[in-house]
């Protein structure tokens, strides 16, 4: 077992004891890293180690401002001293114009070792770089060990990857089914029709030498002619690589009430050349395991080949030729059974089962049955194959992995990101309205009781969509057994590099509003050690509640019910989080901080889920997300606050991920939806403003701010800056300031109105979701006294004594969510050198909702449970992220008052 292995099986193994002993011990803890040179930056890898099998990958990295200009190149070298091929761009800039973050790739044959060092100078060329040809009908990529053909239209989107000349794998192309029914009653006709994805656009969008990336858009086309499920396809190349990585996105533009997914995925053939007891299969199973055999298996039969033919065929080598077995075998070879078709389906996250047969016509034999494949399988001879497969397979579920035709002359796989053995997609919405037709029903009604903000026809899937990773490697032969476990574990989980957290605390990004771990004095301990508990906490209920799924990976939910003991999951408002109170932001500024594996796998899977289904990516509400229900979409509450660039921007910068940049992208103007869906048009006695749209200076200003900061940063574009600047000194220029509550709103000129009334208005949301970071970061960017006062004003005030409310006021609130709001009081005192105010933080930050809270769990099992579990029954994760934020920024800002 490699290290990589030993952390990821330690982390469940440990993450429940943790939970019930209270126990403090940090997981995933990455070794220190070698100390850079001056002017070196370090990087190391996630896991700990440099991955066994190394197929190229890709990273961001911050700088501090003023450090690193445009025109400056990089290079990187090893532990030992040696250059390696780095391909670098720009992703963001500082306001000066110099660079603030860059994206990176390292090409699959590089030397690497568990720290890589980067600094100022020229690059060494790949050895084979990636080579981009575009022919007008098509483009061909070539990386060394292979050669891919891309046509520019069509039905396929690769029409061959070669290896030495010879086509390997053919005829790429996304398939589909869908029915009119969820399911059909037994002897009722089934509709169901297939669909095929057609290419419309190939863009090149990087070209070399180290990373190749190659963007294909298209839609699904039913054989009547619809076009639907529009997708997007990336197909990545790394130098030296012999591995094609794509990652594939569609959006499910159809109200699911009379289409239903039957099944989903990439399908493509494989050319078989070689003798049939030459040819293999493999699937990956969970862990090290890996079930293999071939085509025509020559062991266990009643007559011995001879132990040379039987150890060759099992380690997938070529056999000794025939004239060398036992005469017996060798001239009844006809006689034993070739097996052509191969399915593993993982319906759920705790099953999976293969099976095979002979061919169509004949019956499936059950093979084994297992927990959770790595959704990885190869199809090929001791000539070569393909080895293929899924990012996230189990977690996904249900999915499948399909080989037909092996014995053959042109086998077929497909994975299938939903499988066609599980029950049809349904996204129809879970209840019947229950007579909710008003706003008023509504508001009083299903908010009162289950919580839900319910509107008829606000509950549609339509514009959501998803994402899934798959890899095909390309190789000459029919890899070990060894080499094929390294690649699936590559595929499933793809090695990250990363900063260390000084260099990320030290760069200035993200508003500094973090420091390191501090256990220097008893408070601080305790404080340190709930952070850590509260991450693995979380890592254990997603394993034991089975927060798993197609739409469902990802999130976490919001409420627990103490007397059944399961999370809300069923109760209108309770039940998925979808961002609420930001703990997108808790888990990217523990990671920052930390540096570990697992804050940063966990913060990773919820942004990849809620960039995609939380958020509509097309139709009316293209721009908004959903805020949270029992349905990721249910809720009638489509806000920016769930769609907004401040929760998805950690990812984007830190991976480079284009995908999480297409959405970045989405919601840059998405304040334009304040004209068309007033967030509040439920409440009652709203006053009027000069324009009909309305922008609340809380979360609609500060996911604005965010989507507008996001875009100025990424394009350097001074539009952007422009937009910012003229809101905060709209805002730092009224008396009230934030307390003014909301403005009146232009869209199209992006300006903000005064509003009408004159009343200091506040609401105990305004701050929670993202606010706070996005100021931080405006003040530390854009020089405006006046905005810098007006937020230090509504940060010092919130959470003061009534009678310094009423003093600057004129009035006094009851202040709400006390302990979330105590870091806007440490910011206040950190911008202030105020000593009070930092002493004043951390009172309020004791003044926890329900009383202090002890770490533990109490662990129960059957009857009271279906399965086993380790319950904190005050756990909920409105307070864990605003606690985890509160901590955080309390520790940074006011850490001596402590």
């Amino acid at each position: 077992m490699n290290r990589r292995d030993f952390l990821i099986k330690s982390a469940f193994a440990a993450a429940v004891p943790l939970a019930m002993s209270g126990t403090t011990q940090s997981l995933f803890a990455r070794p220190a890293t070698k100390k850079p040179k001056a002017g070196e930056k370090a990087i190391s890898w996630l896991d700990g180690e440099a991955p066994e099998a190394m197929e190229g990958s890709t990273w961001g990295l911050p700088w501090p401002q003023g450090e690193l200009q445009t025109e400056d190149a990089l290079t990187l070298k090893n532990e030992a001293g040696e250059e390696l091929p780095l391909q670098t761009w720009t992703t963001a800039y500082w306001p000066d114009g110099s660079v603030k973050w860059t994206g990176h790739a390292i090409a699959a044959t590089s030397a690497a070792s568990q720290t890589l060092f980067v600094a100022k100078g020229n690059p060494v060329k790949p050895a084979s770089p990636t080579l981009v040809t575009d022919r007008g009908a098509y483009l061909t990529v070539e990386t060394g060990p292979i050669r891919c053909v891309i046509p520019a239209h069509g039905d396929v989107i690769f029409t061959s990857i070669e290896r030495n000349g010879r086509a390997m794998a053919e005829n790429a192309r996304l398939i589909g089914y869908r029915q009119s029914k969820p399911e059909f009653e037994a002897g009722e006709a089934h509709d169901t029709e297939s669909f095929l994805g057609r290419t419309k656009k190939v863009e090149i969008e990087q070209s070399g030498p180290v990373r190749a990336v190659i963007k294909v858009t298209g839609t699904h086309l039913t054989p009547a002619g619809r076009e639907w499920l529009p997708f997007t396809l990336r197909l990545y190349f790394y130098a030296g690589s012999e591995s094609v990585r794509m990652s594939h996105t569609f959006v499910y533009d159809t109200d699911g009430k009379s289409d239903f997914i039957k099944g989903m995925g990439l399908r493509f053939d494989v050319p078989m050349v070689d003798e049939q007891h030459q040819r293999h299969v493999r699937f990956a199973g969970e862990g090290k395991g890996l079930w293999g055999e071939a085509i025509r298996g020559i062991t266990g039969l009643r007559r011995d080949p001879g132990q040379a033919v039987r150890e060759a065929q099992i380690a997938g080598l070529p056999t000794p030729p025939l004239e060398e077995w036992d005469e017996r075998v060798s001239s009844r070879m006809q006689y034993i059974p070739t097996w052509g078709d191969f399915s593993l389906s993982q319906e759920s996250a705790n099953g999976f089962t293969l099976r095979k047969r002979t061919k169509p016509g004949h019956g499936w034999i059950d093979v084994d049955q297992g927990n959770r494949a790595a959704g990885v399988a190869y199809i090929g001879g001791i000539s070569g194959g393909v080895l293929f497969g899924m990012r996230d397979f189990w977690q996904l579920h249900p999915a499948k992995l399909d080989i037909r035709n092996a014995n053959t002359d042109l086998a077929e796989a497909t994975v299938w990101i939903w499988s066609p053995d599980a029950p049809a997609m349904d996204t129809r919405f879970y209840h019947d309205g229950m007579g909710m037709d008003t706003y008023e029903e509504q508001y009083d009604g299903g908010l009162a009781i289950t919580y839900e903000d319910y509107e008829p026809d606000l509950g549609s899937a339509y514009g959501v969509a998803r994402t899934t990773d798959f890899t095909l490697c390309v190789v000459e032969a029919t890899p070990s057994r060894e080499r094929t476990t390294a690649l699936a574990e590559s595929i499933s989980m793809p090695a990250m590099l990363t900063a260390t957290p000084e260099y990320y605390l030290a760069s200035g990004v993200f508003g500094s509003l973090w420091s390191l771990p501090d256990r220097s004095t008893e408070a601080k301990k305790e404080i340190e050690d709930r952070l850590d508990w509260a991450v693995q906490y979380y890592k254990s209920q997603i394993e034991q509640r089975h927060w798993y799924g197609f739409w469902n990976y990802g999130d976490v939910m919001h409420t627990y019910d103490r007397d059944r003991h399961v999370w809300r999951y069923d109760v209108g408002g309770f039940a998925w989080d979808n961002s609420e109170l930001s703990p997108d932001l808790w888990l990217w500024y523990s990671f920052l901080r930390t540096g570990r594996r697992d804050d940063f796998r966990i913060a990773e899977a919820m942004t990849r889920h809620n960039r995609d289904v939380d958020i509509y990516h097309v139709g009316k509400y293209a721009g908004l997300g959903s805020r949270h229900n029992v349905q990721h979409w249910g809720c009638s509450a489509k806000q920016l606050r769930i769609s907004t660039s401040a929760y998805r921007r950690f990812h984007y910068f830190l991976t480079a991920d284009e995908r999480t940049g297409d959405v970045l992208n989405e919601v840059t103007e998405a304040d334009r939806q304040l004209a068309n869906l007033v967030p509040t048009r439920k409440l009652k006695g709203r006053t009027a403003t000069p324009s009909a749209t309305r922008m609340g200076i809380g979360t609609d200003f500060g996911s604005t701010a965010a989507n507008w900061l996001t875009a100025w940063e990424r394009t350097g574009d001074p539009k952007y800056g422009g937009w910012l600047k003229d809101a905060m000194s709209k805002i730092g220029g009224h008396p009230l300031g934030f307390f003014a509550g909301d403005f009146g709103y232009n869209p199209d000129t992006k300006k903000l109105l005064p509003p009408e009334h004159s009343q200091p208005g506040v609401s105990h949301l305004s701050a929670v979701f993202g606010l706070v970071e996005i100021c931080a970061e405006l003040i530390q960017l854009i020089d405006d006294d006046s905005f810098r006062d007006a937020w230090l004003q509504y940060c010092t005030l919130y959470n003061a004594p009534a009678e310094e409310q009423k003093a600057v006021l004129g009035t006094s609130f009851r202040p709400n969510l006390v302990q979330a709001h105590s870091r806007l009081t440490a910011y206040a005192a950190q911008q202030t050198d105020n000593k009070k105010l930092a002493e004043r933080a951390w009172v309020e930050f004791s003044k926890e909702w329900g009383g202090k809270k002890t770490i533990g769990t109490n662990h129960l099992e059957g009857p009271n449970v279906l399965n086993p579990v380790d319950e904190a029954a005050w756990v909920s994760t409105n307070d864990s992220s605003q606690w985890g934020l509160a901590a955080i920024q309390n520790l940074a800002l006011a850490s001596e008052a402590q």
